[in-house]
């Protein structure tokens, strides 16, 4: 397998966790098409589209059921499963401890930005507390950071399609979205490469108003919608408002939110939900 700048690398055999969402589906088309030795831990069976070089290893994070035969001989683990902050910090550490008692292979974790700054946002809580399970596992780790994937916010936009009414974020919330294929190449890069501890952030190219991003969206879908701007209390807002999401200077994405809305009118790059 080539590295980002076309040095060849050793032959990796590479768990991703979450290997069938919208960022573990990236990495591991991105690892596989580079040659690497990729295996999907899932709690469902193999479904008929997935990639035929890609090695299916059926478990369960909750439970650990599946875990020890899906990292036997792995060089780094991926992990990009979730389950919306609720078991987040047991699975983390259950996978870690596995890790460990596999071998000691480079454990990497996607988060998000700003997460130490919004403790009170439940979610992001949770993806902190991860963080520090990866730092403390005993393993060669790296943690990379990236703020919010343009199809994310399009979801949330999208959920309220048949409402007459569309609520979004006001009082001048602003998100710096980015290209969920651009990070999971840059998390396939990390997984060949040695572990970095704490990476440097990803960010999209733009910063906008969460307000324009939802006109942007109806626009895009060609929906007359009345937008209703909320502005909430509390410490979570108020970090929102200033700025706890956004790394302006790691603008390192290149993908706009509307060339993201541009190839999803055209069915092409679909990063999903």
């Amino acid at each position: 397998m080539r590295g980002a700048g076309g040095s060849l690398v050793r032959m990796s055999t590479i768990l991703v966790t979450g290997g069938t969402g919208v960022l573990g589906r990236e990495v591991v088309r991105r690892l596989s098409d580079g040659g690497a030795d990729v295996r999907v831990f899932s709690r469902r069976p193999r479904p008929s589209r997935a990639q035929a070089s890609v090695t299916w290893c059926v478990g369960d994070l909750a439970t650990g059921d599946g875990l020890a035969t899906a990292l036997r001989g792995a060089d780094a683990v991926v992990h990009c499963a979730t389950s919306g902050g609720r078991r987040d910090v047991g699975a983390t550490q259950r996978l870690a401890l596995a890790a460990r008692r596999a071998g000691s292979p480079h454990l990497l974790y996607v988060s998000i930005v700003g997460v130490e700054r919004t403790p009170s946002i439940p979610y992001y809580s949770a993806k902190l507390a991860c963080e520090r399970a990866v730092r403390r596992s005993g393993l060669p780790w790296t943690v990379l950071r990236a703020t919010q994937f343009h199809s994310l916010v399009a979801a949330v936009v999208r959920a309220q399609r048949r409402s007459p009414v569309v609520l979004t974020a006001g009082g001048g919330v602003r998100l710096q979205p980015v290209d969920a294929g651009e990070v999971g190449s840059r998390l396939a890069e990390l997984a060949v490469g040695s572990p970095a501890g704490q990476a440097a952030d990803m960010a999209g190219p733009e910063i906008r108003t969460m307000l324009e991003l939802t006109h942007e969206v109806l626009a895009a879908d060609g929906l007359r919608r009345t937008v209703l701007p909320l502005r909430l209390p509390g410490k979570a807002f108020r970090a929102l408002r200033g700025g706890a999401l956004l790394a302006p200077r790691r603008a390192v994405g290149r993908v706009t939110f509307e060339d993201y809305l541009a190839r999803a009118a055209t069915g092409a790059g679909q990063d999903g939900p």
